[in-house]
Formats: structure tokens, C-alpha cells, sequence
């Protein structure tokens, strides 16, 4: 990895210390409007692609719910977003991952320092101590899941059960990158708001704003335009070869079920052994095509439902080969041979 894209990554903000939101004035809307009911339902699911938001608008319903515990309250009806102040002692708290109210369940490092490749049972059950406790601050509890997608059988069945039976006064903001795989049991405990990409000024505007970038950088809007309105991905593209690989990715994909094995070393070749960018914008790729694939088949879900669980199944596989690639340290050019054997067998 080069100093810029080194530079680049550690510049990037985790999403609870993000207080602008780009886009998403109706799902914000939503969630006000649900909240100043009095009735709010007690978990949601935010869907939608990789690096648009989600965790950032989960994260700002977050503050402005502990910073408002009243609902009914004049000035919670009077509020037209969920914007607080950053400098509020709640969004400072969030911030520093330091906020009674506030439990996050996501990927951590295990023992040995290795970011585990989902999140466990064991950190799944620290919501019941989390719900059944005296509150640090008085009033709500919430849980936000960045991401749901990543809980294992056992922890996904955890929060199931405490989705189940909701405490007073919960909030759980569930964040998946593919919401139609979430456990039905899950889904069906959820209100639903699916977020859309991001229109090319919005990726540039946060992009800009998250990294600290140049807005009116050509680079910024080449790969904004390129980033079908995800601001990760916009910032992965960023990253020296990146949109180059991609466009190199997408040609092979476009060959499918034909692969050619000199094209997959050289493509091997370029993800070299270290570079967690030209990883990213590799399986971002990938994502984005078996996504596309899977969309286009639900139209005719009867017809398709083979070629829909072989693509299902195969896209497990490549998210777990992808993790421990990248965890692990593992050479790529062995996971490129993997995925797009995997892919031609499924589109046969």
C-alpha cells in the first residue's frame, strides 16, 4: 500500500464520529417521524449497498434518541433531522465509544490481535446484561449491529431471542449489506428501510468531507461516477490502480462461465500480497456482480431458484475466503483461481 492510500485509510472516520449524513433525507425522515409518534418500533433493519450510510444514519438516530428521551418532548417535535450538536456531551460520549445507553455489536480481534470474521454468540449475549441493567443514563438503550450480516448461526439466534421479548424503552438498529439473507425470524421482528446509492454529488460530498478531500479533485469524481453511490467504494477506487483492477475484474466476469487462466494469474499478479485496497476493489467487484445477478433473477424467482441458491451459496463462500484472506495474510492469487472457479461452475 502506498503512503497515500495509507494515509487515505487511517483518515477515514469510523461512522459514530460522523455527524454529517449525505442523501437519506427520507429514511431520516422516517426514523424522526417514527420516534415523535410515541410509538417507535423497537428494532429496524437498515439494508442496502456496502459504503453508502447505513451505519452512519444507525449512529445518528443513536445520538439524537439518547440526547432526546422524551418523544413527546416540544423540542424533539419540533426537530426537522436527527442532527446534534458534535460538540453535545451524548455525540462526544458515542464518539468515544463511551456512552452507557450505547452497546454496538461488530467484528472484533480475538486473543492473538486477528480481527475475528464474524461476530460471536459471546458478544451477542452482552445485550442481555445490556437491557436487563440499570441504565448509566436515564432512559433508552440502544443497540446498534454494524453488521447483522456478519453475526454467526448461534449469535444470530442470541439477538433473536431478545428481538423476541424487547425491553421498555430498546431501540435496535440492525445494519446488513444484504438484508433479503438476514434470518427471516429477524426480518420479521424489523421494520424495514432499505437505503438507496447515492447520487455522484452526495459520494462527492462525503467522500470530501470524510477523508478530507478536495471536492472539486477530477480524481474524486471520476471514481464518485465509477462508485455506483457508495462512498466506500468511491474512496477504495481512489486507491492507485484500483479502478483499473475493477474494470479488469468486471471483463473476466463478463466471460463467465469461460475463464482464462493466464488472464486470472495476471489479475493475481496485480492484487500483490499485501495491498488491502486492490483486495477490497477486488471483491468489491465480485459483490457487485453476483448482486446483480441475484436482482435480476428474483424477477422470475421460480424459474431461477437453482441458478439463485448456487449464486447464494457461492457468495457465502467468497465473503469467507475474501475474510480470511485479508485476516490471515494469505497469498490472493490462490483466491482469485477460488472465486472465479466457484463462479463458472455456478453459471453453467
Amino acid at each position: 500500500m502506498s503512503p497515500r492510500q495509507a494515509e487515505r485509510e487511517t483518515a477515514i472516520p469510523h461512522p459514530r464520529e460522523t455527524s454529517l449524513l449525505f442523501g437519506h433525507r427520507e429514511a431520516e425522515t422516517a426514523l424522526l417521524a417514527a420516534y415523535r409518534s410515541g410509538r417507535i418500533p423497537h428494532a429496524w433493519l437498515i439494508g442496502g449497498p456496502q459504503g453508502i450510510g447505513k451505519a452512519t444514519l444507525a449512529y445518528r438516530m443513536a445520538r439524537f434518541v439518547l440526547s432526546n428521551g422524551q418523544p413527546l418532548a416540544p423540542s424533539v417535535q419540533r426537530a426537522e433531522t436527527l442532527a446534534i450538536d458534535p460538540d453535545n456531551a451524548v455525540a462526544r460520549q458515542v464518539a468515544a465509544s463511551s456512552h452507557g445507553g450505547l452497546l454496538t455489536l461488530e467484528r472484533t480481534a480475538n486473543d492473538r490481535g486477528v480481527m475475528r470474521t464474524v461476530i460471536t454468540v459471546d458478544e451477542t449475549r452482552e445485550t442481555i446484561g445490556f437491557f436487563g441493567s440499570t441504565a448509566a443514563a436515564e432512559g433508552w438503550r440502544v443497540c446498534i449491529v454494524d453488521t447483522v450480516d456478519e453475526l454467526n448461526p448461534n449469535a444470530a439466534n442470541a439477538l433473536l431471542k431478545i428481538l423476541e421479548e424487547p425491553p421498555q424503552q430498546s431501540l435496535f438498529l440492525l445494519v446488513s449489506h444484504a438484508p433479503a439473507r438476514v434470518l427471516a425470524t429477524i426480518q420479521s421482528r424489523c421494520r424495514k428501510l432499505r437505503l438507496r446509492p447515492l447520487d455522484t454529488d452526495d459520494v462527492i460530498g462525503a467522500a470530501a468531507s470524510t477523508a478530507d478531500l478536495d471536492p472539486n479533485d477530477p480524481a474524486l469524481r471520476e471514481a464518485a461516477e465509477a462508485s455506483e453511490g457508495s462512498v466506500a467504494r468511491a474512496l477504495t477506487l481512489l486507491g492507485g490502480d484500483a479502478l483499473k483492477l475493477q474494470q479488469r475484474t468486471a471483463a473476466l466476469l463478463a466471460r463467465l462461465p469461460q475463464v482464462d487462466p493466464r488472464e486470472l494469474h495476471t489479475l493475481g499478479d496485480s492484487l500483490g500480497t499485501s495491498d488491502r485496497v486492490a483486495l477490497a476493489a477486488f471483491i468489491d467487484g465480485i459483490d457487485r456482480w453476483i448482486a446483480e445477478r441475484l436482482h435480476s433473477d428474483e424477477a422470475n424467482a421460480n424459474q431461477n431458484l437453482p441458478r439463485l441458491a448456487r449464486l447464494a451459496e457461492v457468495w457465502e463462500k467468497i465473503v469467507r475466503a475474501a475474510r480470511d484472506t485479508e485476516t490471515y495474510n494469505l497469498e490472493r492469487k490462490p483466491l482469485v483461481f477460488s472465486v472465479f472457479g466457484w463462479l463458472a461452475d455456478a453459471t453453467r
